[in-house]
């Protein structure tokens, strides 16, 4: 697993270890099912230390989870046999982006069904994110969500 911040340097310095506003940071985790959990305690650790509400913590974690746990079951990885998670944090807004290789089908919500053993994921993240979309490109695809409050951007 590789982490890379875009203020490390900064962070280094001060010896704090504590993440400043406005900070990104990304993950790439092996393309397995235990990158969702890995994912959730990287999020996770980061949003603790930035102080932000609780329930906005838990609603991060549980989107990059379903978000990881979709890339990993249903596209594939990326070039280098991962899957990458992105986030940032602007005015106590979450934005995640989960990237992979891309798969056969667009990402959208299931059909609800009473004894399906799977398909919520994204049920899930558009009952709790306020914000979610789909961005394709040469690469893969991008599924990102905003936490807490609307996104700068919005889904075309």
């Amino acid at each position: 697993m590789s982490v890379t911040t875009d203020a490390q340097k900064r962070v280094d310095d001060t010896g704090t270890g504590r993440s400043s506003a406005g900070e990104k940071r990304t993950v790439r985790l092996p393309a397995a099912p235990v990158a969702a959990q890995q994912a959730r305690r990287e999020v996770v650790s980061d949003l603790l230390v930035r102080d932000l509400p609780a329930s906005v913590v838990e609603e991060a974690e549980a989107v990059v989870g379903e978000l990881v746990a979709n890339a990993v079951r249903h596209a594939k990885p990326l070039a280098d046999g991962s899957v990458r998670v992105h986030w940032k944090v602007k005015n106590g807004v979450v934005e995640v982006e989960v990237s992979d290789g891309g798969g056969p089908t667009v990402p959208r919500p299931a059909r609800p069904t009473v004894w399906g053993p799977s398909g919520r994921g994204l049920r899930i993240v558009r009952s709790i994110a306020h914000e979610w979309g789909v961005l394709e490109d040469a690469n893969g695809r991008t599924v990102w969500a905003s936490i807490g409050g609307p996104s700068r951007r919005r889904s075309p």
